[in-house]
């Protein structure tokens, strides 16, 4: 494993804390160590020294750096003393909920049941960056969704608490939908909702993002990797970016192809109407975009899924970002977050290894990042890298 130790505490001018956020889902341990692994090289980019778990932090007085697990409420955020995004990776919002795919989409109607900080702008602003679906909080409205939304085909229910793809159902009949509620408590439903949503086949999923650290701005895209592991089945398997010096507007400058362009205007409108929500800021932002084909033969693109919070390409983002630290001159990274099964992984001579051994839960894992173009202007080679 690559080991970065970053400034010594002497020498330091202030500590990056990686630590697990109240209320978040338990990691994997391979998943820690890349938590560790981006909170390591933070601490690197800011002169700042490392280390785990919060012991006593509290009232940030500029010293401070966090990297949570997940995003944080605004109260949790406020007793470590984080008053905007200079202060960790990732990002803070209000209510539990607005942490979830639950935010995606509309409800039924305006008499169906939501909680009493819903916002009804927010749905209606990005209807158009998502795919068709419906966000219920009662077994009542997710029946009524259902009979909607199975006009237009085939669709998925979709719990907003669940992480990396689980307990995703695809349904075909009011009926589907009946059976698989008995699996929900009423509180769940109460508190978190259900999504349900077309359902894509030969789905592409892209991420689109903008990542900033201190005085340095990233934007990014990239394709998700697919891999098996080693239960055999088809999991998330890392990405590969490519990210360019500045914002949303550095995204738009590189002349994508169709549908990468619509991607990157579906991610920036999603995260405009994240103003609907008092006391929300990010550092980091990820949107899940899927394109694929409906069950009716109908070409659609929308995000899934957006994310204030380290994740699974994080390490290719903060690798690029400390490519452009290091020199001014570039302007384009092409970095690859990878996480393959079993023992058997080839890895690149420039690798940088995250995770390579045995996890207690998912068996053999190797988890790396890699830099593979780093490139100036002129424009046209850009181009010739995102084509």
């Amino acid at each position: 494993m690559t080991e970065h130790k970053g400034t010594q505490p002497s020498e330091a001018k202030g500590t990056v804390i990686a630590f697990s956020a109240p209320g978040c889902e338990p990691l994997y341990a391979h998943e820690r160590e890349a938590v560790a692994a981006v909170a390591r090289t933070i601490a690197i980019l800011k002169g700042f020294a490392f280390r785990r778990g919060l012991g006593n932090s509290s009232g940030n007085g500029g010293g401070l750096y966090f990297v949570p697990d997940d995003s944080l409420l605004v109260t949790d955020a406020a007793r470590l003393g984080i008053g905007g995004p200079q202060d960790l990776f990732g990002g803070v919002v209000p209510w539990r909920f607005a942490m979830t795919k639950a935010i995606t989409h509309e409800l039924v109607d305006g008499l169906a049941k939501r909680p009493k900080e819903w916002s009804t702008g927010f749905g209606r602003t990005v209807s158009a960056a998502v795919l068709p679906g419906y966000t219920v909080f009662s077994r009542h409205d997710a029946l009524r969704a259902a009979e909607r939304l199975l006009r237009l085909g085939v669709a998925r229910l979709k719990p907003p608490l669940s992480s990396r793809g689980q307990d995703q159902r695809i349904v075909r009949t009011v009926a589907d939908v009946e059976r698989l509620l008995e699996r929900y408590r009423s509180s769940d439903l109460d508190e978190c909702g259900l999504v349900l949503e077309a359902d894509l086949r030969d789905i592409v999923t892209l991420s689109v993002g903008r990542t900033e650290i201190d005085e340095i701005m990233v934007a990014y895209y990239g394709t998700q990797r697919t891999t098996t592991d080693n239960a055999g089945q088809s999991v998330y398997g890392g990405s590969d970016l490519i990210v360019v010096r500045g914002g949303w507007e550095a995204l738009e400058d590189l002349q994508l192809p169709r549908a990468l362009a619509l991607a990157t205007v579906q991610a920036r409108a999603y995260d405009a109407a994240m103003a609907d929500y008092p006391g929300f800021f990010a550092s980091r932002r990820n949107y899940d975009i899927g394109q694929g084909v409906d069950s009716s033969g109908v070409w659609r693109s929308g995000v899934l899924e957006a994310s204030w919070r380290i994740g699974g390409s994080s390490t290719a983002e903060l690798a690029a970002i400390n490519v452009m630290k290091q020199n001014p001159d570039i302007q384009l990274v092409r970095a690859s977050a990878v996480k393959e099964f079993g023992n058997n992984s080839r890895l690149p001579v420039n690798a940088d290894v995250h995770f390579q051994g045995e996890d207690p839960d998912e068996g053999p894992i190797t988890r790396y990042t890699v830099v593979t173009h780093a490139i100036r202007e002129p424009a046209e080679e850009i181009g010739r890298l995102t084509s």
